[in-house]
């Protein structure tokens, strides 16, 4: 659906509806003001007569006066425009909004138990208790609840932030110091360093110095190394105990702050559970919510070309469901210019080159006999190919061929930046660790020359994807 056509729409129908009210007041204040004009004139004839007043002549100059304004005609016509206007946006309305989504529905099996663990979980995620017991209660599973005692804890630590208290999420914290640390997480770190400010903050003056000097002593010291520049920060706010707020450090009171670390701990301890950040439950229905426009679109013209919806293996069209939902890529064969799926993956030849499995298939037609490479002269056997079970997010599929070459053979290599072209290169490959790069080598050319070849390098899991390379 069309958001912004939507929001213009609406605009339009705003605008109108402002103007028409202001032309009605208009009118309105129009024979009000007439009106009020007409009744001083009959008051002021009252006055200077003497005997009988004859009021006719200015009840029907007002009744000129009315009829040539003619209010009623006013009000209709701005009444009009308004309504067509509305009419318009009805129509836009009908149009975005099918409100028959069942079109786009398909006969899926589902695993009921999977189905019913996920809604149950999603309750227990979102704090609803009581929902989620009774959700378990009336699908007559009870191996659904696994979740409810630890987010059950989670929620308890949440609610005890809300209140300025950090002694349960630091004891949960203690308790799951190494498991923080293997993510990388300063959770832990970030909870003292709040507790030693709230101490700061709370007490008053040599009292509250004190306090901190111990507290950091026991809590923050063994952190000092890792965060050197924080913890001169919270060293530095010792001279301000008691009105941290007036100090340089003021920013450190923020709420913010008690936000931001509030959803790190809700981050890190799905993580150490095992789950996603975001509910699946919620994940699916956004994700199906963007999508179902295309899908509906797709309904139609399938109707209209009396093909069959429900039997589709694959969908002719992509859906486009935002970056936010693409948690892995998708790998586009060179050679058929299909996309891979469960059916037809993706596989590696022995000299380092991908293509479909479908491909391989037409390239050895369907023998055990040896078939050439359609992109170097190293020959192959279907059997010597082996699947590439996942590809992850950040794997470009531009480029017409891939090599996937083990992290093993770029250990030991310099790190080098995008722009580096000067590089006195060998036979090996350069790569700059972690991030989308070039990589160099020098191929030996059929005539025996060398050249110096720049590829896109990107990281798959242990390994690394490659393309063809350009020639520099």
């Amino acid at each position: 659906m069309e958001i912004d056509s939507l929001r213009e729409g609406f605009d339009r129908v705003a605008e109108k509806r402002a103007l028409s009210s202001a032309k009605a007041l208009e009118a309105v204040d129009q024979l009000v003001n007439e009106v009020e004009q007409a009744i001083v004139k009959l008051q002021m004839m009252n006055t200077d007569s003497t005997g009988n007043v004859d009021h006719s002549s200015i009840l029907a100059e007002l009744k000129t006066k009315v009829n040539e304004m003619a209010p009623l005609n006013q009000l209709e016509n701005s009444q009009k425009e308004l309504n067509v206007a509305l009419s318009k946006y009805l129509k836009l309305l009908e149009k975005s909004f099918n409100p028959d989504i069942s079109k786009a529905y398909r006969n899926v099996d589902f695993e009921v138990h999977t189905v019913n663990n996920i809604i149950a979980n999603h309750f227990y995620r979102q704090g609803l208790f009581d929902i989620g017991d009774m959700f378990v209660h009336e699908c007559g599973a009870s191996d659904e609840a696994s979740l409810k005692l630890p987010f059950q804890e989670m929620y308890a630590i949440l609610e005890a932030m809300k209140v300025r208290n950090l002694e349960p999420a630091l004891s949960w914290a203690a308790t799951n110091h190494d498991q923080l640390l293997q993510n990388g997480s300063m959770l832990e770190f970030k909870l003292y360093q709040l507790q030693f400010v709230e101490i700061l903050s709370k007490g008053s003056g040599d009292e509250a110095k004190d306090e901190a000097i111990v507290y950091a002593r026991t809590h923050l010291v063994p952190f000092a190394s890792v965060h050197k520049e924080e913890f001169q920060k919270l060293m530095a706010c010792l001279l301000w105990a008691g009105r941290l707020d007036q100090s340089p450090y003021s920013e450190l009171l923020s709420p913010a702050h008690w936000e931001k670390l509030a959803e790190e701990l809700t981050h890190q301890f799905c993580s150490l559970l095992g789950q996603s950040r975001e509910s699946p439950l919620s994940v699916a229905v956004s994700a199906g919510f963007q999508g179902l426009p295309t899908l509906l679109k797709l309904t139609q013209v399938m109707a209209a070309k009396k093909q069959e919806w429900q039997v589709m293996k694959q969908l002719p069209v992509p859906i486009d469901i935002g970056p936010e939902f693409q948690y892995h890529s998708v790998f586009v064969c060179p050679v058929l210019r299909d996309q891979s799926s469960d059916e037809n993956p993706p596989m590696r030849m022995p000299c380092g080159h991908v293509v479909s499995k479908q491909s391989i298939m037409k390239l050895s037609k369907s023998s055990s006999r040896p078939f050439k490479c359609p992109y170097c002269p190293s020959e192959a056997v279907a059997s010597n190919c082996k699947q590439l079970s996942r590809l992850h997010k950040h794997v470009d599929t531009r480029f017409s061929s891939c090599s996937l070459l083990h992290s093993c053979d770029f250990q030991c290599f310099a790190q080098v930046s995008v722009d580096s072209r000067n590089v006195k290169c060998w036979d090996k490959w350069i790569v700059r660790k972690y991030h989308i790069s070039w990589f160099y080598n020098n191929a030996r050319l059929s005539n025996g020359t060398k050249k110096l070849f720049r590829r896109h390098v990107f990281p798959i899991g242990n390994a690394f994807l490659c393309g063809n390379g350009t020639q520099l």
